[in-house]
């Protein structure tokens, strides 16, 4: 067999157990799931009315409005899971077993990415399962639909790379689970709760020019049935240029750490 059929069959190798992993533990992917529903459920619920009103529509419009950010952020805390494997995969040693055996030695970081994106996209059916059930509609075309489900494959792929980097670098597990906070976080300073426009200059500078709010702008257009602009192109621009700044910092690190 040639390398690259290696290389695909270790990573597929690799692929199967952190999928074993995962049925084995479904209360990781339950976690992923469940706090954006109950985001969800607060933000329409809660202050749905009153946000809603200032956006000059009501709850039901606001329901259309923030679905789509929901669903970014749970992608991006889809990333908590990937460093917190990685980085008890490096910490339990079962990484200097895999140098020992006869495998491709990148397989293992491509099984937990792919893993994570699977297990990602698992997990936000049952978000939007919520949001329909609540009120949300879409305006969407099956092939609106299957591009969201691209842009979303795009984004969880781009930040688990990044993930895991942020869990080699750990040194704990509880460590891992902190570092990407900040990659949950960011969908909060975009426009996933509010417009970018409502800001003060300063916040709606940052929300503007930050990778998150491009994304849920176009998940939100491909949804709604409403055109795009030039969103689709900045984020799978940003989706390209976090994927190989995570997946060539993640090489590094893997190649020059030994056991702890």
């Amino acid at each position: 067999m040639s390398t690259l059929t290696y290389a695909v069959h270790d990573s597929m190798t690799m692929l199967r157990r952190n999928l074993k992993h995962a049925i084995r533990y479904p209360s990781v992917g339950l976690g992923s799931a469940m706090m954006p529903i109950m985001m969800l459920l607060l933000f329409v619920y809660a202050f749905g009315d009153s946000i809603g009103a200032g956006m000059g529509g009501g709850r039901d419009a606001y329901l259309e409005y923030l679905t789509p950010g929901i669903i970014i952020m749970g992608v991006a805390a889809g990333s908590m899971s990937t460093s917190i494997a990685v980085c008890s995969d490096m910490t339990e040693g079962i990484i200097n077993r895999f140098r020992t055996m006869n495998i491709t030695r990148s397989s293992f970081m491509t099984g937990h990415v792919i893993g994570s994106v699977v297990q990602t996209m698992v997990c936000m059916v049952p978000v939007v399962g919520v949001a329909l059930a609540v009120g949300f509609r879409s305006g969407a075309t099956p092939l609106e639909w299957l591009a969201a489900a691209g842009l979303l494959a795009a984004i969880a792929f781009a930040v688990t790379w990044l993930s895991v980097a942020l869990g080699l670098i750990s040194k704990t597990v509880e460590s891992a689970s902190n570092k990407p906070l900040l990659i949950q976080f960011l969908p909060f300073l975009g426009s996933a709760f509010v417009p970018a426009g409502s800001m003060s200059p300063g916040l709606r500078w940052f929300a503007e020019n930050q990778p998150f709010t491009p994304m849920t702008e176009t998940l939100r257009g491909l949804l709604s049935g409403t055109a795009i602009g030039n969103n689709g192109w900045i984020s799978l621009a940003w989706c390209a240029g976090i994927t190989v700044v995570g997946y060539v910092w993640s090489r590094s690190l893997f190649n020059s750490t030994t056991q702890r």
